[in-house]
Order: structure tokens, then sequence, then C-alpha cells
């Protein structure tokens, strides 16, 4: 039965080891556990990171409405991630950090218990020991009694043997047979003692250990089961706010709007501009018809004492040099004679005196610039060329200018809001100084409220010339309607007494040749700069609008000219042009109508 216990004991001993194993292996689970929750909150976070705009100007926010619902979906990732990392510290605090705690103490319980019944068992082994050995002596003795008895009897029935020789054998005897008994009466005392013992250990020590070590295995059980729900629990407590994470996912997706991201397009690239009008029908035949009734050209220039105005546009369109150099324009002699001759149908000459003519020699005079020595420059750093003609964004459309400018104006009012702002806080220092002079000197606070108040006057200043600006665009943007709307009217009138050379006339019925070359104050610089051979001409154009060209180096153009192209748009929306007179500069390319010619050099696209 005493080895039965020994094996029951041991066995104990395994289990409850098993035990406190399990539970470190499951505490071993939750910090892996907890491990991949942080690690996907992470991931998750560095992901929003990675996809979040980095807005280092205002231009770049989000305005349509799937990217902002994109970066709603962020964010509520983001704070998905957030109560990821909730999980993982509630894991960590409340199942793994607890369960580390208690196998700590559960440990030193069964240590403790294990110890007290080793002693209960060292102890109950003495005692048998004990009466074993007094068992065994007293055995001994009894055997040395009856050794001792047979010794007396057998001398004593000995005739031969002496009187002392008994009587020594007798007192023998009687010693072996008292110290039997006093084995007896010890072994007695050790038996009672042993099973005293033995039945306490086997029903109060034991069992009271036995229990105990129950009583902690299953505490240690009902621990695990209070781990495995605080497990769940704590995921389940992030439940509500991640279903609001995800419901403001599906607001966010719910909130997308396709016709308001597409009027934002709409009003994003809108010019203000009306279509152009239509093209009308150039009769290149007529020319060849004329030619074979009449034999000469001089005669189908009058026919009937007037003119076809697609005719003209026809010639004009003749007379571009699109695959080579222009030959550099002769000036010929002011002379009555070469400015305001005309020809008859029969060759001879006689003199016109026109307005226009005069009138256009006189303008050239009063207006004239000197030129630039030589437009190539132009091909490089055309922004900085603009110079301070760019701050107004006169360069842009008028609609994308008035933008322009109505972004600048409320960065300009955001920033004089805070100026103003500081310089409130300043002067309520500067009070709280007056009136405590040992907090600090109102004195120290004057450098700083004066260059507040220069801010404040500069950014009103810079404001009031924006607004200027815009109100003008307005006004422009307002009349252009009808502006363009006249344009049309006069369209096909204008176009008959159009020449590539730009030259107009008040009768239909009359052709100047060209325009005067111009003379006086740019001789000096056409002389200088006449070894400086001119672009070749890659194309023409046709201004859709008019252009006043107040900028240096810019062309002025009237709605309807027609100009020869050298150099076409490089991406920032000027083109270069050239009219027939040899005076370059550059155009806005959105006013234009741009043919290139495929043969010449530099021409690969149509615009």
């Amino acid at each position: 039965m005493q080895c039965n216990y020994k094996d029951q004991f041991d066995s104990l001993d395994k289990h409850t080891q098993w035990g406190i194993d399990f539970l470190e292996r499951y505490a071993k689970f939750v910090k892996e556990r907890i491990e991949i929750e942080q690690n996907y909150a992470k991931q998750l976070r560095n992901l929003v990171k990675k996809y979040c705009p980095k807005r280092s100007s205002k231009d770049e926010e989000p305005r349509f409405t799937s990217c902002i619902a994109f970066f709603n979906i962020l964010n509520e990732l983001n704070d998905y991630a957030g109560q990821r990392e909730v999980v993982a510290e509630e894991m960590a605090h409340r199942v793994y950090g607890e369960l580390m705690r208690y196998a700590h103490d559960l440990k030193t319980e069964r240590k403790m218990h294990l110890q007290e019944g080793r002693k209960a068992q060292q102890y109950l082994d003495m005692c048998w020991k004990q009466m074993d050995n007094s068992k065994k002596k007293f055995e001994r003795e009894c055997r040395e009694a009856e050794k001792a008895q047979q010794s007396y009897e057998r001398l004593d029935n000995d005739t031969n043997a002496t009187k002392a020789d008994v009587e020594k054998a007798k007192q023998q005897l009687n010693l072996r047979t008292h110290m039997a008994d006093e084995n007896k009466n010890e072994y007695a005392a050790q038996l009672q003692n042993f099973n005293g013992e033995q039945h306490k250990h086997f029903y109060v020590v034991i069992p009271q250990i036995y229990k105990q070590l129950q009583e902690m295995d299953e505490r240690r059980t009902v621990k695990l089961s209070e781990c495995y729900r605080g497990f769940a629990d704590s995921e389940r407590k992030v439940i509500p706010i991640i279903s609001k994470c995800l419901e403001g996912m599906i607001l966010a997706a719910k909130s997308v709007d396709e016709r308001r991201d597409s009027q934002m397009v709409v009003d994003s690239f809108k010019s203000g501009f009306e279509p152009p009008g239509d093209f009308p029908f150039e009769d290149y035949s007529q020319h060849i018809y004329r030619t074979i009734s009449d034999g000469t050209i001089s005669a189908s220039k009058q026919e009937g004492g007037k003119m076809d105005a697609k005719t003209t546009v026809g010639k004009a369109k003749g007379k571009l040099w699109l695959f080579g150099k222009k030959p550099k324009p002769q000036s010929p002699p002011l002379t009555p004679t070469s400015l305001f001759t005309s020809s008859t149908p029969n060759g001879s000459q006689f003199l016109t005196f026109s307005i226009e003519p005069v009138h256009y020699c006189m303008n050239e005079i009063k207006t004239g610039k000197p030129r630039i020595p030589s437009f190539r420059s132009l091909k490089r750093g055309w922004s900085v060329k603009m110079g301070p003609a760019l701050e107004d964004f006169s360069h842009l459309p008028p609609e994308q200018r008035r933008k322009k400018l109505q972004q600048r104006i409320d960065e300009l009012n955001r920033e004089l809001q805070k100026e103003s702002d500081q310089k409130e806080a300043l002067n309520k220092m500067k009070d709280v100084y007056e009136k405590n002079p040992q907090m600090g000197d109102p004195g120290s606070l004057q450098p700083k409220l004066a260059e507040t108040m220069n801010n404040i006057d500069r950014l009103r200043m810079e404001i009031h010339k924006n607004e200027a600006w815009l109100s003008e665009v307005e006004g422009k943007t307002g009349g252009r309607g009808d502006r363009r709307h006249s344009s049309d009217i006069n369209h096909l009138v204008t176009q008959g007494r159009e020449s590539p050379e730009g030259s107009y006339t008040d009768d239909a019925n009359q052709e100047v040749r060209g325009p005067p070359q111009q003379h006086g104050h740019h001789s000096e610089f056409d002389d200088e700069f006449e070894d400086d051979d001119p672009l070749p001409a890659i194309g023409h154009c046709k201004a859709i609008y008019p252009f006043d060209g107040h900028n240096e180096g810019t062309l002025a153009m009237k709605e309807g000219e027609v100009l020869y192209i050298i150099e076409e748009d490089k991406g920032d929306g000027w083109t270069r042009a050239r009219r027939q007179n040899g005076e370059e500069g550059y155009v806005p390319t959105t006013y234009i109508d741009v043919t290139l010619e495929k043969n010449s050099k530099g021409a690969v696209t149509y615009i």
C-alpha cells in the first residue's frame, strides 16, 4: 500500500507540473497573438501613411468626392489600426500579464505542497524504521532467551553439571527473558506509535495535501477559463468601434458623387470662351477660271470693279513661305507711287490717296518699338523674359487668370488675418507689461509690433492691387461674349480684306500689296543685325481672338490675322510667330488656330 501511495504521489507531481506547463504554453500563445496584433496595427498605419497625401500646398488638396472618400477611408483604417493596438494592450495586460503572475504563484504553491507531502512521507518512514528496529530487536532477544532456556534445561538435566553452572545458566535465562520483555514492550510502543502516525498520515496529512493540490489545479483550470474569456473580451470590446470604422468606410463610399466630380472638372478646365464660328468656304477655283477666261492675273483682280473676299484669302495662303526661309524684305523708298499705287485691267497705274496707309505709317512711327536683337534667345528662359509681367497672370486666359487672382487674394486675406491676430496678441501683451512691469519691458515689443504693422500695410496693398486686377478681368470676361459676337458678325467682311502680310483696306475692290516697311529709328537695328538670318517658317496660324501684346517679347495680333509659325509651343502655352514684315514675337497658343506643315523641319504635330 505504501508503494501504491508513492506511485500516486509521483503521478500527482507529474500532473501538476503538466498543468503549469500547459498554462505557460497558453501564455506563450497569447504573447505571439499580441505580437501579431501589434505588427498588424503597425503595418496598417504604415499603409495609411504611405497613401495619405503630403499636402504641401493648397492646390494639392483633394477636391473630388472620390478622393475625399478615399482619404476618409484611410482615416477610418487608421482608427481601425488603433483598435488593433487596443486589443494587443488589453491582451497583454489582462491575459498575458495575469497568466505570467499566476504561473509564478502556482509554481511556488505547488512546491510548498510537494515539500509538505515529502516531509510527511519522510516522517512516516522514520516511524516505520523505529518500529521495525524495535521489532527486530525484540525478535533477536526472544531468540536469545530461547537459547538461554534451552541451555538452562540442558544443564539442569545433566547430572554431571555443577550447581554453579546451573545457577549461572538460570541467571542468564532470567536476564534474557527480562530483556525480551523490555524489547517486547518497546516494540509494542513503537508499533502503536507507527500505527497512529500511519493512520494520521493516510487519513489526515496526505488527504489534506492532496486536497490542496486538487484546489490548486482547479484554480489553475478556472484561471485558464478566465483568460480564455478575457482573450475573447479583449476583441469583443472594440467590435463596436471597429463597426463604426467600417460604417464610416461605407458612408465614405456612399458619399462619392460622380456628377459633382464631373462638374468640378468642367469648372476647373472651362476657359469661359465661346466656341469659334464656322470656317467659310474658300473657293480656290475662281482664280483658275478667271485666268483661263481673261488670260492675265491682273484682269482677275478687277472684274466688274469688285473683288471676291475669298479670292484674297486664297492668294494670301499662297504667299506663305512654308518650306524654307522667307527672303528678307527689301525696303523700297517711301514714294507715293510705291506706297499708294494700284493697277487697272489694262496695266496702267494711278495714284490712290487712301487714308489707311497714311494712318498705318503714322501709327508705326508713334507706337514702334525697337526690335529685339535676336528672337532666338526667347526660346530659352521665356518665363525669365516675362519678369514682372507674370505677377498679374496676364499670360493666362481670362478665366484661368481670374481663378489664379482669386486664389492669391484668398491666401493674402488669410495671411492678413494671421498678422492681425498677432498684432492683437502683441497689444494685449504690451498692456500686461505696462500694468505689471516686473513681467517684462513693454518697449521690447515695439520692434515686433512695428514689423507686424508693416506686414499688415503691405498685405493690404497687395490685396488691393490683386482686387483691381480681378475687377479688370471680371469686366473683360463679362464683355467677352458681346465682343465675340460682334467679331463673328464681321468675320466674313474682315476676311475678305485680309492678307498674310496683315494689310487691310477700306474698300474690298482695292488691294494693298503689303504694308510699308519700317524705317526711321528701326533702321539702325536692322543694319546692326542684318546678318542674323530669321528662323524658317514651319507653318501658319490664324488668330481666333485679339491679343494686345504689351509685354516685352510678345506680338500683338488682331482677330482673323494670319501669321507665320517659326517655333511651336514647348508646353508653356506660347507659340512664336512672325508677320510678313519680319516682326517676331510670342502669342498665346490658345488664342490661335495653328497649322504645321509635316514636311517642314520641326513640325511634328497638328494643333
